[in-house]
């Protein structure tokens, strides 16, 4: 990707802006090294509950004048929350920039919790919480976490359970940030047709006054895998299943290799060796997957897919064939020419949405204190070999170390 500019407060907040001439909108980002893997035991759910609560009142806005403020221009705010991050972010016409700074600086630093609104909003989370359960293809990726990293906190669903969302006051909203915030870990992130210096003027109005703090607590790293199976009769028509295994962290020199594999096995083309087999020759399924994530200790690799109980076995029958073939029968020289620009056709669309380039500057900038240059990852795809992928199959897909989930259709 095009050069990035970045600029550090005193503060230790980092400023990082890409400069886009072609578009009149604008996308800023506060991004937080904050995650629900940070939360105590009796704080399950506490990091997404404040993603909602952020929206619901400052010291100078109360609800209605946060969602008003940016759509009534046309504009939008949002935010999401995951193991490892937070993030409140908003995209603008350009002319409205100080509006968004200003707006995400407050809710992200002048949150006030409000009481009533937390008891609220706990019926929307709970309301939330109930509708994953009511869609088994999202609660069988919840709950697969679960079972791969135990009683870790990375398995620990991000929603809380109702124990722990019924119980949070207003004090333990505080408590947390207390605990987490660092301003050495956050991120402000823009993308856009203006200069940094108009940034920066904004910021220093509205971050720079936020208070150096630094917060010393370890992320406790995951280190005790085992494979674990679990079978759970639901009252649905399919069967749903998720098998994988830990794989790969942030910093590994094989995420990039592994992430070509996997894509090859089960990415978003409808052309990959999952799909072909299970949807294309069979008909088994409507969609199966293939997905790769990593954290900064560790990762996951995971396939997912549903379909007819009687179908389930021969499933599985499949899903365990390609994964042989990957590993015994290297790819050809055109296979492998194939797989990797498909690669980085996938990578350089996402760099078409400017929203995406945004999150994903802040995210590098916090995982791995740079962003990565499109072309160095090309280079790193193109010298990937066909035998060091099917060396990588064996060492990272090895059927009998891998955990499992199945929601066993009953109707």
């Amino acid at each position: 990707m095009a050069e990035y500019e970045l600029i550090t407060l005193p503060n230790g907040i980092r400023v990082m802006h890409k400069e886009m001439t072609n578009t009149k909108i604008a996308h800023v980002g506060i991004m937080l090294d904050i995650g629900s893997r940070d939360e105590l035991e009796n704080e399950q759910g506490l990091a997404h509950f404040w993603e909602h609560m952020a929206f619901k009142g400052t010291k100078k806005r109360k609800a209605y004048h946060i969602i008003d403020r940016l759509e009534s221009l046309g504009g939008e705010l949002n935010a999401y929350t995951t193991k490892e991050k937070i993030c409140f972010y908003a995209s603008v016409l350009d002319l409205h920039l100080d509006k968004a700074v200003e707006l995400l600086a407050d809710i992200t630093f002048n949150s006030t919790f409000p009481s009533p609104q937390i008891d609220k909003e706990r019926m929307v989370i709970l309301e939330e919480m109930s509708m994953y359960q009511d869609t088994p293809e999202d609660a069988i990726q919840d709950e697969f976490d679960e079972i791969l990293f135990d009683d870790h906190q990375l398995g620990k669903n991000m929603l809380g359970n109702k124990a722990t969302v019924n119980g949070f006051q207003q004090s333990d909203f505080f408590n947390f940030l207390e605990r987490n915030i660092n301003t050495e870990k956050i991120i402000i992130s823009s993308v856009g047709n203006f200069s940094l210096k108009k940034l920066m003027r904004l910021v220093e109005k509205h971050i720079a006054p936020v208070p150096h703090k630094i917060h010393n607590t370890p992320r406790i790293l995951f280190e005790s895998y085992s494979a674990t199976s679990k079978e759970i009769n639901k009252s649905i028509s399919q069967s749903h299943m998720a098998i994988g295994t830990e794989s790969f962290n942030i910093h590994s020199k094989q995420r990039i290799p592994f992430f070509l594999l996997t894509n090859i096995l089960g990415g978003p083309g409808m052309n990959s060796r999952l799909n072909l087999s299970l949807r294309e020759k069979h008909g088994y399924v409507y969609g199966v997957d293939a997905n790769f994530s990593s954290y900064i200790d560790t990762g996951v690799f995971a396939i997912y897919f549903a379909t007819d109980p009687k179908n389930l076995k021969k499933s599985i029958s499949l899903i365990k064939k390609e994964i042989e073939i990957l590993k015994k029968k290297p790819l050809g020289q055109i296979q492998l020419h194939k797989a990797k620009q498909q690669l980085k056709g996938q990578m350089a669309m996402s760099e078409e949405n400017n929203n995406a380039v945004m999150l994903m500057m802040a995210k590098s900038m916090l995982d791995l204190d740079k962003v990565p240059d499109i072309n160095k990852l090309f280079d790193t795809i193109d010298e990937i070999s066909a035998e060091e992928l099917a060396i990588l199959a064996n060492e990272a897909l090895d059927w009998e170390k891998m955990c499992s989930l199945t929601y066993h259709g009953t109707e």
